[in-house]
């Protein structure tokens, strides 16, 4: 099996390869670490503070791309115009591999939720698509088909939207990526098209390292997974994404205290709302109203011997974080806070420690440092459903068994899981 070297970053910058550890698997390490100007040309350098990216090649001859990893999404689009808020672009004009979808192909008549318009024909015949998001920011271009490249590893004939257009709600964001890369459970996602039957990956902390790895690993040093069933509707509901990564969400309770809140609101409504997807596109975890009312509460209740609040009702860190409070800036590190487990149908995930709170950058008051609470209001989005992100899956082994439609998961050392695959960086 060929090496393959790629660059994932979370926060800061990561370098990122493959070596072939485990038969048929593919392996990625990862980690943050700064890379300064002039670094050799296989490391892109920039810094990215709210999403996973991947940097890979596409198209022949090869062109660097810079992706956001997101499992909430399936189809995967660069941009194919160059702009001067996007300076990091795919050109379709330079590859000998690049073919467009015409019309009449099957793959233009592909149902995908990414479509919230349906597909049409533009002048040439070719497909065209809009891809719209939960943010209201969309892109717009056609289908195509080319042959995506992990250094000596091709994948020839990958479908991904060419996009010429669209809008943005963080320019500075966009300008440090190429496009998206759709890993959910839809057919047109690039892990359904590569055909692996899981992929896992583990999100480092500051300072630390990490691996993403599509295939099975089966160390005595990873702890038993713990699992929880996808949930799978067949009927097809406004507001339920059936290829979402969707896990049933049982209760919250906030260290040893459970919210009163009836099981009901956990489940998705008849019209398929209330869903829980597990995001790696999203930085935060969002619950809704009711449930973020009570967890809000009950955090308040059991740090107000520890924590002073921020009080400035007008604040809401990006727009559904309304809990914030004045940290000293002389203080080092945070005082010992409450966890907050959420309960799976067969299994749990603990949020402890600094993955808490986050501090506001650039919002000074006096001597204080303005930090909040990492669990939001998805109301305040108007988000109809309950979204982790991968702030709260740090350090934590996270399955997508797609084979077996679960999700497994486990507490582990991001650096020290590097480490025992032979990936010490």
């Amino acid at each position: 099996m060929a090496s393959l070297y790629l660059l994932l970053l979370y926060n800061l910058f990561f370098c990122f390869f493959f070596q072939p550890i485990y038969s048929n698997n593919l392996i990625l390490p990862l980690k943050i670490q700064s890379i300064p100007p002039g670094s050799s040309p296989d490391k892109l350098s920039f810094h990215h503070n709210v999403t996973l990216t991947v940097t890979l090649t596409v198209g022949s001859p090869p062109q660097q791309v810079t992706v956001v990893l997101d499992t909430g999404s399936e189809l995967s689009w660069l941009r194919c115009k160059k702009t001067p808020a996007t300076p990091l672009w795919y050109d379709p004009l330079r590859s000998t591999s690049y073919t467009p979808v015409p019309c009449s192909s099957p793959t233009c008549r592909t149902r995908t939720r990414d479509f919230t318009v349906p597909v049409s024909c533009d002048r040439k015949k070719l497909c065209h698509a809009i891809v719209s998001y939960a943010d209201a920011t969309s892109v717009e271009g056609n289908l195509a088909y080319d042959t995506f490249r992990f250094t000596n590893s091709d994948l020839p004939g990958i479908v991904f939207g060419c996009m010429d257009s669209g809008s943005s709600s963080n320019q500075d964001e966009d300008s440090k990526t190429t496009g998206l890369l759709g890993m959910n459970r839809g057919s047109l996602s690039l892990v359904s098209q590569m055909g692996f039957p899981k992929f896992s990956y583990c999100i480092s902390g500051r300072d630390s390292t990490g691996v993403l790895l599509f295939g099975e690993v089966k160390s005595s040093w990873l702890k038993p997974l713990s699992y929880t069933p996808l949930v799978n509707i067949s009927t097809p509901l406004p507001y339920f994404d059936r290829v979402a990564y969707t896990v049933q969400l049982e209760g919250i309770k906030v260290a040893g205290t459970v919210l009163s809140l009836p099981k009901s609101v956990y489940v998705p409504d008849h019209t398929g709302a209330g869903q829980t997807m597990v995001d790696s596109g999203t930085q935060f975890t969002f619950v809704l109203g009711p449930v973020y009312t009570a967890l809000k509460n009950e955090f308040l209740k059991q740090t107000k011997t520890v924590l002073r609040v921020y009080e400035d009702p007008d604040f809401v860190f990006q727009g559904a974080m309304d809990l914030c409070y004045r940290i000293d800036q002389k203080t080092v590190g945070l005082p010992v806070l409450p966890s907050v487990t959420m309960m799976f149908r067969g299994a749990q995930m603990s949020i402890s420690g600094e993955r808490l709170l986050v501090q506001v950058p650039g919002l000074i008051k006096g001597n204080d440092h303005i930090h909040c609470f990492t669990f939001g209001n998805s109301d305040l989005l108007g988000i109809e459903a309950y979204v982790i992100g991968h702030h709260h899956q740090q350090n934590i082994w996270m399955e997508f068994d797609l084979a077996n439609s679960r999700v497994g998961f486990a507490e582990v050392r991001c650096d020290i899981a590097s480490q025992k695959l032979g990936m010490d960086l």
